[in-house]
């Protein structure tokens, strides 16, 4: 009798906290900082694109900082991610002042070229930045200089090129990589350049503008001869091991790329 007076009391005590359970999840009582954090995360991203639509760059990047730091829907991570690869590009080619800037005051016989090659950047970089329309300099002008150290990790696995710049993550790429696993493993550096490059191919000459050439508008040349990292005439293939063993691109990510990185800079390539 006794065993039978307790199984009755506990099924009672199960009943009763079920019943409350369910109570307090229809006035929502159980889940409220998940509930809140949603809201929170959504207004932070509001509040961050309204920033930078506002010009405000540095305090949208914040706000999409704390995004990632905090939200827990995976789609709203997302959402912040791709904003803040984007804006990330958008400041390195702005004239904001950040703790990756410098400026620099143009003394006389200088040149772009010859600042570019003190600050380890680009001409295109410091023009965009600066908004010259041409590479006319006076002396005493104010340059603002990205010195950031910038540097690139290609991911065969992933099909991923993250560019990075002192150490922070600007922006991850979808690239293609080698079939077979032919993309070579290590770290390189870009030793050439080339806009509308010609392509080379087993003896034949392919122009710039023939839709043959599988190189697209861009060629970072890496210190492996052969190898390096391209634009294309196929997009659609992005995202794949598909290529030679180059890195291929969309064109206008490659040409986006193709002014930031100057000659030197580490291309690391891993499995």
């Amino acid at each position: 009798m006794k065993k039978v007076a307790v199984v009755a009391v506990a099924v009672v005590v199960i009943l009763i906290v079920v019943i409350l359970g369910v109570g307090l999840l229809k006035k929502g009582s159980l889940c409220p900082v998940k509930k809140g954090q949603a809201q929170s995360s959504n207004a932070l991203f509001e509040a961050a694109k309204n920033a930078e639509n506002s010009g405000n760059l540095l305090e949208a990047k914040k706000s999409y900082q704390d995004i990632l730091s905090s939200a827990q829907d995976n789609k709203l991570i997302s959402k912040a991610q791709e904003a803040l690869y984007s804006l990330n590009i958008r400041i390195i080619f702005s004239a904001l002042e950040t703790d990756q800037t410098a400026f620099y005051e143009v003394q006389p016989k200088d040149s772009l070229q010859a600042i570019a090659r003190k600050f380890s950047t680009t001409v295109a970089l410091i023009k965009r930045s600066n908004g010259l329309e041409s590479d006319i300099i006076r002396p005493m002008q104010r340059l603002r200089i990205w010195t950031g150290k910038l540097s690139c990790i290609v991911d065969k696995s992933q099909n991923t090129l993250t560019l990075k710049s002192s150490e922070e993550i600007i922006r991850v790429y979808v690239v293609s990589t080698g079939k077979q696993n032919s993309t070579p493993v290590g770290t390189f550096t870009i030793t050439s350049k080339l806009e509308n490059p010609v392509w080379y191919k087993q003896g034949a000459v392919v122009l710039p503008n023939s839709p043959e050439n599988i190189l697209g508008s861009r060629w970072l040349g890496f210190s492996l001869a052969g190898y390096g990292i391209h634009g294309t005439t196929e997009p659609e293939t992005i995202g794949q091991q598909i290529t030679a063993g180059c890195v291929r691109m969309v064109n206008s990510e490659v040409e986006e790329l193709y002014d930031l990185l100057p000659l030197g800079t580490e291309v690391t390539v891993i499995d």
